[in-house]
């Protein structure tokens, strides 16, 4: 059975919701999955900068656009501060066997430090921008700033959209055969803690993996 949610559920307080970041309740109704990436880039004193990122979009605009709409990124961040300064930065997408250093960026960020360094991951430089890059990451992306917009009038968050200018990809993620892009070796996915909206009951989720179906017909009439 179906049933309406147009206001914040009682059992979703408002101390929950800034426990977790100041999200919207939402995020933990819906607990939408959303691509894990780094987006790296210089500080101001040439400190490397590891920003983990979700909620964010991809999409191709023409034959030769693609585009990533970052969906949240705080005005008052390193992130945001190296791309005003910068107009550029790499996104990176790490496999589950190096994502508990890719948390670590969370802990280590600090104006003074190597980001990328600092949690055992490898910096190296991108081709087409000046930025860094996350060697263990099975996809880079090297973007150019295209614009940005507030998420909403007033908002502490800004919404960026970034266009791709290069992307670097290991090899054995070509092949489904392989390591591919999905499954346990491939993208990680962010989930929101499920929560039940009239029990305010919460599954313990943080990240997933996807395993692709067997394609349906595609018969459009």
């Amino acid at each position: 059975m179906k049933k309406e949610f147009s206001t914040r559920p009682e059992v979703i307080d408002e101390q929950f919701l800034k426990y977790c970041g100041g999200f919207s309740w939402y995020d933990f109704v819906t607990a939408m999955p959303a691509l894990v990436f780094l987006v790296t880039g210089w500080k101001s004193n040439g400190k490397e900068n590891a920003c983990l990122q979700s909620w964010s979009t991809f999409v191709g605009g023409g034959t030769n656009d693609f585009i990533c709409i970052l969906g949240r990124v705080g005005k008052h961040g390193h992130m945001y501060r190296s791309l005003k300064e910068t107009g550029v930065c790499v996104i990176n997408f790490p496999s589950y066997d190096i994502y508990d250093r890719c948390i670590k960026t969370i802990g280590n960020n600090e104006f003074e430090t190597d980001e990328i360094t600092a949690v055992g991951l490898t910096m190296e430089k991108a081709t087409k921008v000046d930025a860094p890059r996350i060697k263990e990451c099975h996809l880079n992306i090297e973007c150019e700033l295209l614009w940005e917009h507030e998420l909403f009038q007033g908002s502490d968050d800004m919404t960026i959209a970034l266009k791709a200018v290069n992307i670097c990809m290991e090899s054995d993620h070509y092949n489904q055969d392989k390591l591919s892009r999905y499954g346990k070796t491939g993208y990680l996915f962010q989930v929101d803690q499920p929560t039940n909206p009239e029990t305010g009951e919460i599954t313990s989720i943080s990240t997933g993996t996807f395993e692709p179906r067997e394609p349906l017909p595609w018969n459009t009439k």
